[in-house]
């Protein structure tokens, strides 16, 4: 893409009306616009972003077996009405509406008791059974506070998953299995050594305990405690003696974290489907329930907290598998024919570039801007570097450039992959 045709501008001060450092860099950068308190409109930057971020995790959901399906946003009233979870006393997040002839409808906040009822259509027996599905789809939450920047919305994207299983064994075959997958998606996405399975409460999902992933943030909401030598950690909700005796474990073997919530999964045993009325009928000709599952990412809140983590002083610093561009080609200087072929041939084989052509823009506006958006490689072919014998090459981190010849730009950036 060229930067020149890139209708986003970078700023160079912070919005007065953020706090959030992930806000403040991303509309600073251009990938996200504010629309009000707790919303924000994906732009160009931040779409691609988002979407490698989808790519990654749905990934691993369908190499666990689950489809990918998108349901309504729109919500049935008598649906949730069977499960208690209609009436603002058990669910105080719901936006709701009217529909013309007067109906009551909500604005989807989870899809649990929907896929539930749509289940009812297509699983009848043991033969039938069992079902994963997964969706990407915004969410909309009536927060009394949106706050954290894009860490904690009112509309965001999330990915869901559900599972319907016989009994609960199969059931905790296929949630195990989902936990390594998600440790997968926090692996790839470069936040594996910091990501824990959280032992924490259901909330307003389940009565029952669940499991958070929960990623060592100092912008976070939560506070977890990290078990020193074991690889999980308990939300501070529950960190009291009655869950150290079920874990075998003492105060003294956890120390405190600030922590965000990248990841949750809920098992709901049989009683939500008892509610709604998902049977199935086993290999004997009995009646049983489906046992469910639910398993949630929240992608949109996943780009607030790796801002948070990857950036600096001067700006974002993505990790290579989620940088919208994976080299930031700079030109400097306005008749640069051989910055157009290295553009050119670096597209051609594969390589997502961000070429900044701009003609109005200072060398060091360029340099601040590659800074400012992150991109894992800067490329930078100029007059100066055409006589030092080709072009400067850094990693975003990196202090120093080195010049390489131009022949040997893409062999070069192949090798710093």
């Amino acid at each position: 893409m060229r930067q020149s045709q890139l209708f986003t501008r970078t700023k160079r001060e912070n919005p007065s009306d953020e706090e959030a450092k992930n806000a403040q860099l991303l509309i600073r950068g251009g990938y996200i616009y504010k629309e009000m308190a707790g919303v924000y409109a994906l732009l160009p930057l931040g779409l691609r972003v988002v979407n490698k971020i989808k790519k990654i995790v749905g990934e691993e959901m369908e190499k666990i077996g689950s489809q990918e399906i998108i349901m309504t946003t729109l919500q049935n009233k008598e649906i949730w009405e069977k499960t208690d979870r209609w009436s603002d006393d058990n669910v105080d997040i719901w936006f709701k509406s009217q529909l013309k002839n007067g109906a009551e409808v909500g604005f989807g906040w989870s899809h649990e008791e929907p896929i539930v009822e749509m289940m009812k259509s297509f699983v009848s027996s043991y033969q039938s059974l069992p079902v994963y599905v997964h969706q990407f789809q915004n969410k909309l939450r009536n927060e009394v506070r949106a706050k954290s920047g894009i860490m904690r919305c009112r509309e965001f994207v999330m990915k869901d998953m559900y599972s319907f299983c016989e009994t609960e064994e199969d059931h905790m075959k296929f949630y195990n299995l989902a936990t390594e997958a998600y440790l997968n998606v926090y692996k790839r996405l470069g936040l594996g050594d910091i990501t824990y399975v959280t032992s924490a409460s259901g909330g307003a999902f389940t009565k029952n305990f669940s499991h958070e992933f929960q990623t060592i943030c100092e912008a976070g909401e939560d506070v977890i405690y990290v078990h020193k030598k074991e690889n999980y950690a308990v939300n501070e909700e529950i960190f009291n003696d009655e869950t150290l005796a079920k874990l075998g474990a003492q105060k003294e073997d956890f120390e405190m974290k600030k922590a965000a919530e990248v990841g949750n999964i809920f098992t709901f045993g049989t009683e939500k489907c008892e509610k709604m009325g998902l049977y199935f009928t086993n290999s004997e000709g009995e009646k049983k329930p489906v046992f469910l599952g639910s398993y949630g990412v929240g992608v949109t809140r996943l780009v607030g907290v790796l801002t948070e983590i990857f950036s600096d002083d001067k700006g974002i610093v993505w990790p290579r598998e989620i940088a919208p561009f994976a080299v930031h080609l700079i030109r400097l200087g306005e008749d640069m024919a051989e910055a157009e072929s290295l553009y050119k041939e670096l597209t051609e084989k594969g390589v997502e570039v961000l070429f900044d052509d701009r003609a109005n823009a200072t060398a060091g506006e360029k340099f601040a801007d590659a800074d400012l958006l992150g991109m894992p490689m800067r490329v930078v072919v100029s007059k100066r570097s055409l006589e030092a014998g080709g072009a400067e090459i850094k990693g975003r981190t990196e202090t120093e450039s080195r010049v390489v010849p131009l022949s040997e730009v893409l062999s070069a950036l192949t090798t710093n992959h």
